[in-house]
């Protein structure tokens, strides 16, 4: 404990000495990656920037107003790709599969998927902006990068940034659908005691925008393949495809995947 304390004290005095790593390129870098140009880089380098990371208690040159705004606007445009996607879904329904996808949790992983810590001015050593106790930092870039993409370009174009990222994970956000890994794990150990194993069959497109095809084996069972943004999609896509096939998990009339009972 008292290991893992010093290193979040070191943490927090290095986001006051370290300069800002900003650069023409790493900024054309991360726009390529995210699928969104600026017209002016300031709101872009002060969604990336930790409060901590700013000298006295200017909250203009810092990330935490921004993440208010994109808070608001990802909630809205998740609300509107829910309801169109499931336009039989009562509202308690929708509210659970909101929750879920606009969690700390669920911008976490976009962000890991964007690999931010890599463009994050926090003054620390990178490896410590992928540690679990810094994942709420992650997250909360994630709705700042969201709010810089709305005010620089409008309601549009945040939107256009939240389906790229998000519509792959609105079929796993229900009330009762667990993670497809876990679940995947415990049906295979109940039917023959074995376990799932995960190879990456292909990876295709630029840097920015990859596109991964996973495989899923298990010892006695057919093997299924499934594609994702990154490594996790694309074996959770795989995984719930057995489990859809092999009858554990059902798609009701809704187009909603519920376990089987």
């Amino acid at each position: 404990m008292a290991d893992t304390d010093a290193l979040e004290q070191n943490f927090q005095r290095s986001l006051r000495v370290s300069d800002n790593g900003f650069s023409e390129k790493k900024i054309e870098a991360l726009e390529e990656r995210i699928g969104h140009k600026f017209s002016t880089h300031e709101r872009l380098i002060r969604a990336l920037t930790h409060s901590s990371a700013t000298p006295g208690d200017h909250e203009i040159s810092h990330y935490e107003r921004l993440e208010f705004l994109g808070d608001r606007v990802l909630g809205l445009c998740v609300a509107q790709l829910l309801f169109e996607t499931f336009p039989n879904a009562r509202e308690g329904e929708l509210s659970v599969r909101l929750n879920a996808l606009v969690s700390g949790d669920t911008c976490a992983e976009i962000s890991d998927e964007l690999q931010l810590h890599e463009f994050i001015f926090a003054g620390a050593d990178r490896k410590l902006l992928t540690s679990k106790r810094m994942k709420s930092v992650r997250a909360d870039v994630v709705e700042s990068l969201i709010a810089a993409i709305y005010l620089d370009a409008g309601l549009a174009a945040a939107n256009a940034f939240i389906t790229r990222f998000w519509k792959d994970r609105v079929h796993q956000s229900g009330a009762a659908t667990r993670d497809p890994k876990t679940a995947l794990q415990e049906w295979a150990h109940v039917q023959n005691g074995n376990t799932p194993n995960y190879s990456v069959v292909s990876r295709e497109g630029p840097d920015h925008d990859p596109v991964f095809t996973v495989e899923v084996t298990i010892s006695g069972i057919e093997s299924a393949t499934g594609n994702g943004r990154s490594k996790r999609i694309a074996e959770q896509a795989a995984a719930r495809k057995i489990l859809l096939r092999e009858g554990a998990w059902i798609e009701n009339s809704n187009g909603e995947i519920e376990e089987a009972r």
